[in-house]
């Protein structure tokens, strides 16, 4: 029998104690295929190996069972009773420690610190408790489960300035519960690092039970009850009240702050006097538990009695006459020694207070009456501070009340805009705008110019005036102002500016954008002048085709640069040489010839715009403020005036 023998050699054996287990179960497989696919048909192998390779095999096909991780603690303190009685300067009682034994084995579980044991007992039977020098005492338990540990225990009771304290230490315990015994009554205690959750007296003893924080020492503090002698006392106090009263046109709103300060006895409520038809919406207050309304009085009833001072707050509502002589409701705090405060009346609407008579108040300034009255600021608010007196003073207020009708107040508007626009066949646009303004509160008009576009001329009520430039880059005219109302007159505004467009080719659309404005137009005319080589039709948009018609403001029509082509809306033929290249030139010539004999960079001047050739009249109604104007027609050339 052929025998065929692989032999693996360890060469260094430090190495392969370092490879996987699983690795070197994968080289011996693979040793063993190797070997098999090499002996001839029919013939047994074997396979040799070391006998630490063969132990390290068999421990990992049958690994042994792991031992369980030992618990996280030994044992633990869970909870900690306490039922002591106190006699004289110590207390005496039992402290029930309930602990639970996790590992297997002897563990050592510590006493709370500070408590003197004279018997210890473990389920009812005697132990003995382990004492280690600058630790605090101890007791072996070898039995797992859950055991009772009951100390008879001694705790001391110190006195300070009258005042009994008891501390209990702090311990590892998660609930801590404590039943203290007085064989006294008439005792007021506190507790600190709990929370007292039963209470029970006597005529011969106090019993408290207290649950406390576990980690936390859990004192008791006591003494003897000291009777408060101002429940017995009659109430006496003092009272501020802020009034603010809204004048609506249908219901009046009545909002007051209420201080009160207490110099004798104990307020649980507070009664104050209503007035007539008055409705009561809200009473807020920290101290405020419930109120109540009977008959013209408001009873306010505080979650605990009032010993020094707090406030509240009353809303609510009730109906005034619309005007005329009106008396001011006022709330009263009758039972007040002395009543302070003040009110304040204001007109909600259109309306103004004529002439006022007041009783038992004084004229004051509204910002010297409290933050309620301070924070408004009404043009129509009269306040008057209370006269210092009890509060069965007579106070009152009659004021006269006139009311108006609410008028429409214009504060800026253009009521008509009229463009003139010259285009030239090379590109170049002039354009004059003139605007009938009515204006009662603007300082300036910003007007923003195409970004191709270079401003000429300007001037306001006929007087020519020289731009200034807002931060963003637009142009800022200084306007006139107006009085108020729909006969304020209207003055014109009017600007000239030279701006850029497309080349006209043989057809096409043509799009031009104008300056825009920081106010509303209401109606709008543009009266464009083109060359007679081409014919325009105005393409579907905000501005539509019309017949020329004159500028209805009065302003545009005193306007000395106003004055209306007599060909509008009809081409007119003119000679040729006004529109080739030399005629535009000369066009440009004689505006400036016209205008001044100065630079045109030198403004203020005034460009007489010229009128010639045929035109086109567009319209538009309520273009909103910055809103940019973009007038679209379509052009072409006109073939017969070419031949």
């Amino acid at each position: 029998m052929k025998t065929l023998c692989v032999q693996y050699a360890l060469q260094r054996r430090s190495r392969i104690l370092a490879v996987k287990t699983g690795l070197l179960i994968a080289a011996l497989i693979v040793g063993a295929i190797i070997s098999v696919a090499q002996t001839p048909p029919g013939a047994d192998g074997w396979v040799v190996l070391p006998v630490d390779d063969y132990r390290a095999l068999r421990e990992a096909a049958f690994p042994a069972e792991r031992e369980p991780e030992p618990p996280p603690v030994e044992a633990t303190l869970t909870r900690v009773d306490y039922d002591l009685k106190v006699d004289g300067e110590v207390a005496a009682g039992e402290a029930r420690l309930a602990i639970d034994v996790i590992k297997n084995g002897w563990v050592r579980i510590a006493i709370p610190a500070g408590l003197m044991v004279r018997d210890a007992q473990l389920d009812g039977r005697p132990v003995s408790l382990a004492v280690k020098e600058g630790s605090p005492n101890y007791v072996l338990l070898s039995r797992r489960g859950r055991s009772v540990l009951a100390l008879s225990i001694v705790a001391p009771v110190s006195s300070t300035a009258g005042t009994e304290i008891l501390r209990l230490p702090s311990s590892s315990s998660a609930i801590c519960r404590a039943a203290l015994t007085l064989q006294r009554d008439g005792v007021d205690l506190h507790v600190t690092g709990g929370l007292i959750l039963e209470k029970s007296e006597t005529t011969s003893q106090s019993r408290w039970v207290a649950h406390g924080r576990g980690a936390e020492p859990l004192t008791f503090a006591w003494k003897r009850k000291v009777e408060d002698q101002r429940t017995t006392q009659p109430l006496r106090l003092r009272g501020s009240l802020s009034q603010l009263i809204g004048l609506g046109e249908d219901t009046s709103q009545l909002n007051a702050e209420v201080g009160i300060e207490v110099l004798q006895g104990l307020a649980r409520e507070v009664r104050l006097r209503l007035p007539e038809q008055f409705t009561v919406n809200q009473v807020a207050g920290p101290a405020v538990a419930d109120w109540e309304t009977a008959t013209q009085e408001l009873v306010v009833t505080f979650v605990e009695p009032v010993q020094q001072s707090t406030r509240f707050s009353i809303s609510g509502e009730l109906r005034l006459p619309r005007e005329g002589r009106i008396t001011v409701p006022l709330i009263r705090l009758t039972a007040a020694e002395r009543e302070s405060g003040g009110v304040a009346v204001e007109v909600l609407g259109a309306g103004e207070i004529k002439d006022r008579k007041a009783t038992g108040l004084d004229e004051a300034e509204a910002a010297d009456l409290g933050q309620l009255i301070s924070s408004r600021q009404s043009p129509s608010l009269v306040a008057f501070r209370f006269r210092p007196a009890d509060g069965k003073i007579d106070r009152s207020l009659e004021i006269n009340v006139a009311r108006y009708t609410p008028q429409a107040v214009l504060s800026a508007n253009v009521e008509e805009a009229r463009y003139n626009l010259l285009i030239t066949d090379d590109g170049k646009l002039l354009v004059q705008l003139r605007l009938a303004v009515r204006n009662n509160q603007r300082n300036f008009l910003k007007i923003r110019l195409p970004s191709t576009a270079a401003l000429w001329s300007a001037s306001v009520a006929g007087r020519t005036v020289r731009p200034g430039r807002a931060p963003d880059g637009s142009l800022l005219l200084p306007l006139e102002k107006t009085k108020g109302g729909d006969e304020a007159p209207a003055f014109a505004v009017e600007i000239t500016y030279l701006d850029r467009v497309a080349y006209w080719s043989e057809k096409g659309r043509a799009k031009v954008s104008l300056l825009s404005l920081d106010m509303p137009v209401s109606r709008s005319g543009v009266l464009i002048h083109y060359s007679p080589a081409f014919r325009l039709t105005a393409a579907p948009g905000n501005f539509r085709s019309a017949t020329y018609e004159a500028p209805a403001s009065a302003a545009l029509q005193k306007a000395s640069t106003d004055s209306a082509p007599l060909n509008a809306g009809v081409a007119v033929p003119i000679p040729e040489r006004q529109i080739n290249g030399d005629s535009t030139q000369e066009l440009v010539s004689r505006v400036q010839t016209a205008s001044s004999s100065r630079p045109i960079r030198n403004l203020p001047i005034r460009v007489v715009f010229p009128h010639f050739g045929p035109s086109l009249f567009l319209v538009s109604e309520l273009t909103s403020e910055a809103q940019t104007p973009v007038l679209e027609f379509d052009y072409q050339r006109d073939k017969k005036r070419g031949e």
